[in-house]
């Protein structure tokens, strides 16, 4: 049992182990491997962590900054039919409400459907009297601030890896050709025949 344990260590790290028939390439490929590795976990993380707590800001932000005003339908707003299976309740509609600075502006904005002119709707607007979308509440923006930290730590860990992996192409090319050349040297003495 503790011949097995050894062999199998003496086999993860031949590579660092010094014996005649390791190159040059060989070492630099151990090495290779243990960068690529470390920029995975740490750089993947660094990532994750950073777009995480960005995007969490971006939301913060708009939470702070974007206010709800009362709106009047334009216009009334057709019932939604069933696409796909799936109901869209949401649609956008022509507005009127009144922007921060008092006057009457009107503007697009996502409302229920089914409603008729002149009901009175919720909608945002950013501190210029903009219309704008709904903030995310702070729960919809942890989610999706995880999203698009996860994402942002699997595209930086991708990348690495892809570096990686054509790195350790070009020196598998380059071995096999160092082989092929060594071949050409030896090859032709073990020509003769025996017996």
């Amino acid at each position: 049992m503790r011949g097995a344990k050894n062999a199998k260590k003496r086999l993860w790290l031949w590579r660092w182990r010094n014996n005649p028939l390791r190159r040059h390439d060989d070492i630099l490929e151990a090495w290779l491997v243990l960068a690529v590795w470390a920029f995975v976990a740490l750089g993947g993380a660094v990532a994750g962590t950073v777009t995480a707590k960005s995007a969490d800001e971006v939301f913060a932000r708009q939470r702070a900054e974007r206010r709800p005003v009362q709106a009047a339908l334009l216009t009334s707003v057709p019932t939604s039919a069933v696409t796909g299976g799936v109901a869209d309740d949401r649609r956008l509609a022509t507005v009127r409400y009144t922007a921060p600075d008092g006057l009457a502006r009107s503007g697009l904005t996502r409302v229920d459907s089914g409603l008729s002119a002149g009901t009175s709707v919720v909608a945002w607007e950013d501190g210029r009297g903009h219309l704008v979308s709904e903030p995310p509440s702070a729960a919809a923006a942890g989610v999706e601030a995880a999203v698009l930290g996860t994402a942002a730590a699997c595209a930086a860990a991708g990348a690495v890896l892809g570096a990686g992996a054509i790195a350790r192409w070009r020196l598998d090319e380059r071995r096999t050709a160092l082989w092929g050349q060594e071949w050409d040297l030896v090859g032709p003495h073990w020509g003769h025949r025996t017996g």
